[in-house]
């Protein structure tokens, strides 16, 4: 893991108080970059997310979905997480502690759209975060990588139909345009440019050169999504200032989506005979989630300075610090796992990634 990912929460914290600040000084600059809009797309931050997507779908090679059957039951605990359970249960958590429990502690006008956050980020998987939280449990690469690039075909298709859906069952208005709109920029387009500028890569120079341009792009990926997350903190600075315990409440249903979604996963690979190398992944891939979409997503149908667009960044304020917990149980957790699993057949073997 890289310094800047190490310290991810630490970054956060900074845009936090430098968005809010340059919010105050400059609010001419903030309403100008928001109304700097095409069809409800917000221009800035398109760019902004191309920066940090495109870089991250570099990585995944789809060639490898040709060996999902190799880990059938990792793989399918992870679809079932991903897709059946992971954004109907935070919409849960949601509608319980947003809508019931802390309603009287947060803003009225923003509480749909705190819920409506929460269930965007849960809606995306995480693509490239978890290659890292699999290296450091040890896992297994090829599953690690086959399991990415069959959830992000999944979410090509699924991403706008579970989000519509759990918004209308939140009774918020769902405006599908806008919503199929950021699924075909923030997810089709940049799926499809990247894989062409991969294989081309690939084609010409080999890895090397594939490695060379993620190398150059990874520091204008890393400021984009610190530029972004100023831009954020300074259309929700007089909220903050107002509220600052809103940022807290809506930590506490991402941090139990995270630990039951993880915990959830791994169990299921456990009972299904999945070896400590497969479940490690899958458990780490259930719970985390692939924010910057999510942040795109949710600026492209609420708003800067939405309640949603502030419920998906303090998924990324909460990521590593969380992610890393959940390696560390996985990690220590495996001499239990390995004495419970039910075999398939052979012994386990340890994989490094």
């Amino acid at each position: 893991m890289s310094s800047f990912e190490r310290y991810l929460t630490v970054w956060v914290g900074l845009c936090i108080v430098a968005g809010v600040a340059l919010g105050h000084v400059f609010p001419g600059f903030f309403q100008a970059i928001g109304a700097a809009e095409i069809a409800r797309v917000n221009l800035p931050v398109a760019v902004l997310i191309w920066l940090m997507v495109v870089p991250m779908l570099l990585k995944v090679d789809f060639g490898s979905l040709a060996q999902v059957g190799r880990h059938w039951r990792g793989i399918g605990v992870t679809v079932f997480i991903n897709w059946a359970v992971k954004p109907f249960s935070m919409a849960a958590l949601g509608w319980l502690f947003v809508g019931y429990l802390f309603r009287p502690y947060l803003p009225a006008d923003q509480i749909d759209s705190y819920i409506a956050g929460l269930i965007i980020l849960a809606a995306a998987p995480c693509t490239a975060m978890v290659f890292v939280w699999s290296n450091l449990t040890k896992g297994e690469p090829n599953f690690t990588l086959s399991q990415v690039a069959l959830n992000d075909t999944i979410m090509v298709v699924a991403f706008a139909p579970i989000v519509g859906l759990l918004l209308g069952l939140s009774a918020i208005t769902v405006p599908w345009a806008t919503l199929v709109l950021s699924v075909a920029l923030y997810i089709v387009i940049p799926v499809i440019v990247a894989q062409l500028v991969r294989r081309t890569l690939l084609t010409s120079g080999g890895q090397a050169s594939l490695d060379a341009l993620l190398t150059k792009l990874g520091p204008a990926s890393l400021v984009a999504l610190l530029a972004t997350l100023v831009l954020l903190f300074g259309f929700q600075g007089e909220q903050i200032i107002a509220q600052p315990s809103v940022i807290a409440l809506l930590a506490v249903p991402i941090l139990i989506q995270v630990y039951f979604n993880s915990g959830l996963a791994y169990v299921l690979n456990r009972i299904a005979g999945e070896q400590h190398c497969v479940a490690g992944p899958s458990a780490l891939i259930g719970a985390s989630n692939f924010f910057e979409l999510a942040v795109a997503a949710a600026i492209s149908l609420f708003g800067f300075s939405s309640g949603a667009a502030l419920a998906t960044v303090v998924g990324v304020l909460v990521e590593v610090p969380v992610m890393l917990s959940v390696v560390w149980i996985v990690n220590r957790s495996k001499g239990w796992y390995e004495r419970g699993a039910v075999r398939s057949g052979g012994a386990e073997t340890a994989h490094g990634a």
